[in-house]
């Protein structure tokens, strides 16, 4: 992985961070938070759209399956704090 990659990878992940964080938490978690964030979600996302036969295709695709992965992993992480 290349210089550039990464920092797209890192972009993708800030963006979808945010955007969950927005939608579930109503903020971000700060730029690192939302990068980690990003990135599991789109780990989730990956799966689940393995699981369910989807694909995304391009930077917003990217940004789009990060983004409901991270709100799923949010949901999740909020149902085991609750417990």
């Amino acid at each position: 992985m290349d210089v550039t990659s990464l920092l797209i990878f890192l972009a993708i992940g800030a963006v979808a961070g945010w955007l969950a964080g927005t939608l579930i938490k109503g903020g971000g978690f700060g730029l690192l938070g939302n990068i980690v964030i990003g990135i599991i979600g789109a780990f989730v996302g990956g799966f689940l759209a393995g699981v369910l036969g989807l694909s995304a295709s391009g930077l917003v695709g990217s940004i789009v399956l990060a983004t409901v992965g991270a709100i799923v992993f949010l949901f999740i992480v909020g149902l085991i704090k609750k417990a």
